[in-house]
């Protein structure tokens, strides 16, 4: 029978999608900023919390909607999970943009604009996995680059790390990029945990 009384909340779907959305718009800030030479950091930093400030929104409206609802399209902490991973890839994001301004980190160098398209790329496929969770038809696909991306950033990172200590004479410039360095790796873990919650959600419901 398809009809119920209690219909299933796939307003979630939406606020998911959402979410996605501004990741991946996040992620292109990041990368735009960096790839600009001479960027002007405070119309960065703006338009970076304007975008963070929407997801967090977007989060207490997923956690409100729990409270309120009787039936939801998978299990209430997986949703709860999912928005709380998506909410930190953006978290993450801003961080790298705050810690480029209040480091005064004026010239980037391969390693960071490459850590920052790793990214840009990492949420264009998570928003093409959460775009599609309802009919989660070759999500699969979506999965497997997000676990590439993710390994590309660790090479990059290690790679990064490494000639930071053999290379920067000045301690305070070691201690700038090695903390700007950790958030972008961050990010891109954060990344591969959400590929986890949602490929474990799927496994669970289909």
């Amino acid at each position: 029978m398809g009809f119920s009384l209690l219909p299933r909340e796939d307003v979630y779907f939406d606020l998911f999608t959402k979410m996605a959305e501004k990741i991946e718009e996040a992620s292109a800030i990041l990368t735009e900023m960096l790839e600009t030479p001479n960027a002007d950091f405070a119309s960065f930093k703006t338009r970076i919390k304007d975008v963070e400030h929407a997801c967090d929104q977007l989060t207490h409206q997923i956690t409100n909607k729990l409270n309120k609802s009787f039936i939801t399209p998978f299990d209430r902490e997986d949703i709860y999970t999912l928005a709380v991973a998506l909410d930190d890839i953006c978290d993450y994001i801003d961080a790298g943009v705050r810690a480029i301004v209040m480091y005064d980190i004026q010239e980037q160098n391969q390693h960071s604009r490459q850590l920052a398209r790793i990214i840009k790329d990492l949420g264009v496929q998570i928003n093409g996995a959460v775009s599609i969770l309802k009919k989660p038809t070759g999500i699969t696909e979506h999965f497997r680059e997000i676990h590439r991306l993710e390994n590309e950033a660790d090479d990059v990172y290690f790679r990064a790390i490494g000639e930071l200590f053999k290379n920067e004479k000045d301690p305070i410039a070691v201690i700038k990029w090695k903390e700007f360095y950790e958030i972008l790796e961050n990010a891109t873990d954060r990344c591969e945990s959400v590929a986890n919650i949602i490929e474990s959600i799927v496994l669970k419901h289909n």
